[in-house]
């Protein structure tokens, strides 16, 4: 579904901004509908999917940096997810707002260091605008769970979950072992996400 903008007519793109302006959304942003405490898939690209988290370090050091601006917000972290050019966190917030936050300034702050690295300020845009997904209830937030720690084998990275080091996979398998891990898989497949099963 990403992207999929530029496989539109100027006229169906025009009438989904104004459809969005009818509605009071922002013309080229995802709208945060839910904006109160509970538990949120967010999920963030690269802009145009491209992989600027190409390399180890610089994921490892954002995801350092992203479960760190989590702690600080007093964030209960579930789930994370760091590829080379998207990321996912399943995170219990007080309020969206706060979460909101502390991602648009790792945004800011990465795009400047990365594109400084690179070579390339003033030359590239680094990030697309986060998306969140509220968590209704367990079926939801297992499916969900097991939707960024598969994320890897999805997206033809890794033959299985364990050998992605940025992910929170590690954690499970440390904490409740790899049985729990294939239990919650057998009964909470992801299978279907994107297609009904979390709208």
């Amino acid at each position: 579904m990403a992207y999929a903008y530029r496989r539109l007519t100027p006229e169906e793109l025009q009438r989904i901004l104004l459809e969005r302006e009818a509605r009071g959304f922002p013309l080229h942003a995802p709208p945060h509908l839910f904006r109160d405490e509970g538990t949120y898939l967010i999920t963030a690209a690269n802009y145009h999917h491209k992989p600027i988290m190409y390399s180890a370090e610089r994921r490892t050091d954002f995801e350092a940096r992203l479960l760190q601006k989590l702690i600080e917000i007093n964030a209960k972290l579930y789930a994370w997810v760091i590829l080379p050019n998207h990321y996912h966190s399943l995170a219990q917030v007080d309020k969206l707002e706060a979460l909101s936050q502390v991602i648009k300034q790792l945004h800011g702050e990465t795009s400047r260091e990365w594109n400084l690295a690179d070579g390339l300020v003033g030359k590239r845009r680094v990030w697309y605008r986060f998306t969140d997904r509220k968590i209704r209830n367990e079926d939801h937030f297992f499916r969900a769970l097991n939707y960024v720690h598969f994320n890897p084998v999805k997206h033809g990275y890794v033959e299985s979950v364990y050998d992605w080091p940025w992910s929170s996979v590690h954690n499970y398998l440390d904490e409740r072992g790899r049985e729990w891990l294939r239990e919650q898989w057998k009964m909470y497949k992801p299978e279907r996400m994107g297609q009904g099963w979390d709208d």
